[in-house]
C-alpha cells in the first residue's frame, strides 16, 4: 500500500497541467478524434491551464500579503489559521485512503453514469482530492474505518456530481462552457448554499430591482468600467485597507487589473482545446445512445475568467476579514483561500446572472456560514494536517474555507462523528 500511495503521489505531484491533458487525450482518443486532433486540443488544455494558474498565482502572491497587512492593522486575533486549500490538498493526498479511493471514485462515476445516475464525466482527475478529504475526514473521526471512509467520500463525490449535473445548464448558457459541467467540490458545496440564498436575495423589495454587472458598469463609467479598470480600482481599496505607502497600493492594483485583464483571454485559450472534444463526446453519445447527453468535468477555473466573478471575489476579500472580527464563536483568521472565492461564488454568480450586489451579498452569508463551519472544523482538520503543514507560531489550529468551510464536508464531518459515538 506505501508502495502504491508513493507512486500515486509522484503522478499528482505533476500537478494538472500534466495530468489534465494525459486524460484529455486519452479520452479524445475513446470518443474517436483523431490523434493528431486529440494530442494538439490537450496540449492546448494543458497550456491554458498553465497560463490559468500563473494568473492565480498573480492573484495569490499579491492577495495574501495584502490580507496579513490587514489583520496586523486592524490586530486581529484568532487562533484557528486558514492554511489554505494547498495545504488541504496536500493533507488529503497524503492520507492512508488516497491511494485506495482515486479509482474507487473513478469507478463510481462511470457506474453512475452507466445507470444514468449522472450525465457528468469527472476527469479533472487532481479535484478527487476533495472526495479524498471526505474519505480522510471520516477515516480520522472514526479511528481508521476504512470502510465508513469509503462511504463518506462516494457520498460527497455523488453529492458534487449531483450538482454538477443540476448547474450544467446554467454554466453552459452565463458561462459560454458548451457540453461542461463543473465538478469542483468547495464550488459545488458553497453553490448548493449560495444558490438558494441569492435567490432570496433578489426577492428583496429594495434590492431585487437593483442590477450591477460589469456590461452596466462599463456603459455607466466608460473606461472606468472596463474589467482591468474595475481590478485596478478595487486593488487600489485593498492596498489601502492594508495601509501599503502610495507606491505598493499601485502595484497591488496594476496586479489586480492584470489579473482582470489575462483571466478572460487564458480561459479562452483552453476553451479552444476542449470545444473539439465535447462536440465529439456529444456526438458519440447521440450515435451510440439515443436521448443520452454526456456533460464532461472539469475544473471550476473555467469560471472564474468572467469579470463578475472576480469582481465578486475581490470585493469579498475584506468582507470576509470584517465577518471574521464580528461574528460570535467564530476562531478562523482568513488567509490562505482569500484568493480562492472567486471559485466558491461561481455558481452564486451565474444564478445572479452576473449582478454583482446580489452575489457580493449573497456571498457575505455563505462565507459568514463557511467560517463557522471551518472553526468547528479545527481539531479534525489540525490532525489530517499533522505532519504536513507547518503550524504558524501562536497558532493551536488550522483550517480552511474550502475544506473546512465546505457545507457537504461539514454535512460529512457530522455524518462520522454520529457513526462514532454509535458504533
Amino acid at each position: 500500500m506505501d508502495t502504491l500511495l508513493s507512486g500515486v503521489q509522484y503522478v499528482l505531484n505533476l500537478g494538472p497541467t500534466v495530468i489534465l491533458p494525459i486524460m484529455i487525450f486519452f479520452i479524445a482518443l475513446i470518443f474517436r478524434v483523431p490523434a493528431k486532433k486529440a494530442l494538439r486540443s490537450a496540449i492546448t488544455i494543458g497550456i491554458g491551464f498553465v497560463g490559468i494558474n500563473l494568473v492565480i498565482s498573480l492573484l495569490s502572491s499579491n492577495l495574501g500579503p495584502a490580507a496579513q497587512q490587514m489583520v496586523e492593522r486592524f490586530g486581529l486575533n484568532l487562533t484557528i489559521i486558514d492554511a489554505g486549500w494547498p495545504a488541504a490538498a496536500a493533507a488529503s493526498w497524503a492520507s492512508p485512503v488516497a491511494a485506495i479511493l482515486i479509482p474507487i471514485c473513478l469507478v463510481v462515476n462511470l457506474v453512475l453514469i452507466f445507470f444514468k445516475v449522472t450525465k457528468t464525466l469527472d476527469i479533472d482527475i487532481w479535484n478527487y482530492w476533495h472526495f479524498i478529504a471526505a474519505g480522510a475526514t471520516g477515516y480520522i473521526v472514526t479511528g481508521g474505518n476504512w470502510w465508513f471512509a469509503i462511504l463518506c467520500a462516494i457520498i460527497y463525490e455523488v453529492a458534487v456530481l449531483w450538482m454538477a449535473d443540476r448547474t450544467q445548464p446554467m454554466v453552459e448558457e452565463f458561462y459560454g462552457l458548451k457540453g461542461i459541467s463543473l465538478p469542483t467540490g468547495s464550488t459545488a458545496a458553497f453553490g448548493f448554499i449560495g444558490i438558494p440564498v441569492g435567490w432570496l436575495i433578489a426577492k428583496i423589495p429594495g434590492i431585487k430591482n437593483i442590477h450591477v454587472d460589469p456590461e452596466t458598469i462599463q456603459k455607466r463609467f466608460g473606461i472606468f468600467g472596463e474589467p482591468m479598470m474595475m481590478g485596478l480600482i478595487l486593488g487600489i481599496a485593498i492596498g489601502l485597507l492594508a495601509g501599503y505607502d502610495v507606491g505598493a497600493v499601485a502595484q497591488l492594483g496594476m496586479s489586480m487589473g492584470a489579473v482582470m485583464f489575462l483571466m478572460p483571454r487564458m480561459v479562452k485559450i483552453l476553451m479552444e482545446g476542449l470545444i473539439p472534444i465535447s462536440e465529439s463526446a456529444r456526438e458519440f453519445m447521440k450515435s451510440r445512445f439515443k436521448g443520452r447527453e454526456l456533460y464532461i468535468g472539469l475544473d471550476a477555473a473555467l469560471s472564474i475568467g468572467h469579470p463578475a466573478n472576480i469582481s465578486t471575489g475581490l470585493i469579498l476579500v475584506p468582507i470576509t476579514l470584517f465577518l471574521a472580527v464580528i461574528i460570535p464563536g467564530n476562531k478562523v483568521l482568513p488567509f490562505g483561500d482569500l484568493a480562492t472565492i472567486p471559485f466558491y461564488v461561481s455558481f452564486v454568480v451565474a444564478s445572479r446572472k452576473g449582478n454583482i450586489l446580489h452575489s457580493v451579498l449573497a456571498g457575505t452569508v455563505v462565507i459568514a456560514l463557511a467560517l463557522l463551519m471551518a472553526t468547528d472544523f479545527g481539531l479534525v482538520h489540525t490532525e489530517m494536517m499533522k505532519g504536513v503543514y507547518e503550524f504558524p507560531k501562536g497558532a493551536t489550529q488550522v483550517s480552511t474555507l474550502d475544506m473546512g468551510g465546505n457545507f457537504f464536508n461539514w454535512v460529512i464531518l457530522k455524518f462520522s462523528q454520529a457513526w462514532a459515538a454509535i458504533f
